[in-house]
């Protein structure tokens, strides 16, 4: 089952943020293939939701970009800036809540192996 982009969209920010804080520094689509590597598939970042993200998340001061040159191709990387090391945490409980919000609102009893 892959999960829709509705569902993904709110979430892409923090998602984006922890796989910098993991790796350091990463281009584009690079990170839509580790985050499809390590969800089995289940989330798929199309680059039409990717690049928004991380311009929104460098205009919030959150990432840096630093370009680089590959032979004739040009590779945007980024990084999370000192503000968004210091936010990272914060997005990350605010999810999590929300996510046990969800589970209470809507009745998930949590599942057992």
């Amino acid at each position: 089952m892959i999960y829709s982009s509705e569902l993904i969209k709110g979430t892409l920010k923090t998602i984006v943020l922890k796989q910098l804080e993991n790796n350091k520094r990463m281009y584009g689509y690079e990170i839509t293939q580790k985050v499809k590597e390590l969800t089995s598939d289940k989330i798929q970042i199309t680059e039409g939701a990717l690049y928004p993200t991380l311009h929104a998340l460098e205009a919030d001061g959150l990432v840096t970009t630093e370009t680089e040159y590959i032979g004739k191709r040009v590779r945007k990387y980024y990084s999370l800036s000192p503000k968004g090391k210091s936010t990272i945490d914060e997005k990350i409980s605010e999810l999590a809540d929300f996510m046990n919000t969800m589970k209470f609102l809507l009745d998930i009893q949590p599942q057992t192996i």
